[in-house]
């Protein structure tokens, strides 16, 4: 097993752990916010990842939020939201590749062992994560990840009128990962209630709540259209909140 972690110049962001935080929840919650075309998997769990990373060049803080769904049978996660603090990097990625960025505010650090989250949007808090890190974990082999996404444009005029100018296509998000370093965090996952990120409403903790600091050493990420999304069905999920996913009539303000 690996207990050293990367070595990194002084300030150099390039090797950020990401803090991973995942936990069971309701499958009946998952398969409410999912599309049509896009299944419940075999598991049911929600998968938070907080992120510190150059996009492309410059720093970008996050929090990546999805749940496990598959598409045409391959298993994947299906994302609900991108909340970054970058924004020119929030419309260029909704308009190309359907992935739902939107702005948010993110306080991510480590202090020695003590390793703490904080993201906000429209003034409300809806996640606090307050931890320690412990022991290295082994690294998993590489692996291939796939996220599924939605590029979709809505018809000009009244939002009523169920037309589109680009029609609801899956967008499928390949990435193989390698790991520099991997280790366990000991600590409290917090969600609050919001309008505007209704986390805590639709995906309630139902288990024991997994926190560790990953670092990947590479990846490789391959964006392609999967298919086409049955237009009518997938009308009730136009209506979202800013830019993510989250739906805009159910526990949110309508449209952000």
């Amino acid at each position: 097993m690996n207990t050293e972690g990367p070595k990194i110049n002084p300030g150099d962001i390039i090797l950020w752990p990401m803090l991973k935080l995942d936990y069971d929840t309701n499958p009946d919650n998952i398969k409410a916010l999912l599309p049509p075309g896009i299944e419940p998997s075999i598991r049911s769990q929600v998968h938070l990842t907080v992120y510190h990373f150059p996009v492309p060049d410059v720093p970008e803080r996050g929090i990546l939020m999805t749940v496990d769904a598959d598409y045409k049978g391959e298993e994947g996660q299906y994302t609900l939201g991108y909340g970054i603090d970058h924004e020119s990097a929030i419309f260029i990625s909704r308009d190309r590749n359907g992935q739902p960025k939107y702005p948010c505010e993110i306080e991510y650090y480590r202090m020695l062992d003590g390793v703490h989250a904080r993201c906000s949007h429209q003034g409300y808090t809806f996640l606090e994560f307050d931890g320690k890190a412990t022991d290295p974990l082994d690294h998993p082999d590489t692996h291939g990840e796939n996220e599924w996404w939605i590029k979709v444009s809505p018809g000009v005029g009244m939002m009523d009128n169920n037309t589109y100018d680009f029609p609801p296509h899956v967008v499928r998000v390949h990435t193989e990962y390698g790991t520099a370093f991997n280790q366990t965090v000991e600590g409290t996952l917090t969600l609050r209630d919001s309008p505007w990120d209704p986390i805590k409403e639709l995906l309630p903790i139902e288990s024991e709540v997994s926190a560790r600091l990953w670092t990947p050493s590479s990846f490789e990420r391959d964006i392609t259209l999967a298919g086409k999304i049955d237009a009518d069905a997938y009308a009730p999920f136009a209506d979202t909140i800013s830019g993510s996913r989250w739906p805009g009539q159910q526990g949110g303000p309508k449209r952000g």
